[in-house]
């Protein structure tokens, strides 16, 4: 989970730091060409899909549990993206003690939950919201159950 706020973090500094540069690379022409759009957008996005380790197969079984039980209504792709996540906070927050909003966001509270489901799967670490290899290699072991 920390690398992936460590990449939002580079990307999002990167993306500031080429529109300070671009701006004042163009400070002489700017009024040249006002309707231009910057090139880069400083806008960061939540990852689309997040299969926490598991292969595509291995995240088609949970979409198909997710759709027998949780109210998954997307296709069976093996992404595990954000309506995938939903349904799993649906489970989550009924039986696993996830009280956040039910956003599809991959977040530590989310990862919380998981680990206490995975708990059921061999997972022995801390419920810390860290999807570590402890996390990931339960989260195979409940995919493949």
């Amino acid at each position: 989970m920390r690398p992936n706020v460590w990449t939002r973090t580079l990307v999002s500094a990167t993306a500031v730091a080429g529109l300070a540069a671009g701006s004042l690379a163009t400070a002489g022409t700017s009024f040249a060409a006002p309707d231009k759009q910057p090139a880069v957008s400083s806008e960061v996005s939540v990852l689309a899909v997040n299969n926490l380790g598991l292969s595509t197969a291995e995240a088609k079984k949970v979409q198909s549990w997710l759709k027998e039980y949780w109210g998954y209504t997307d296709s069976i792709d093996g992404q595990l993206g954000t309506n995938s996540w939903k349904a799993f906070q649906r489970c989550l927050k009924q039986y696993w003690g996830y009280t956040d909003s039910i956003d599809g966001v991959v977040g530590p509270n989310t990862i919380k939950a998981l680990q206490r489901l995975l708990r059921n799967y061999g997972y022995t670490g801390a419920i810390d919201g860290i999807a570590g290899s402890g996390t990931k290699a339960a989260f195979k072991r409940f995919a493949n159950a």
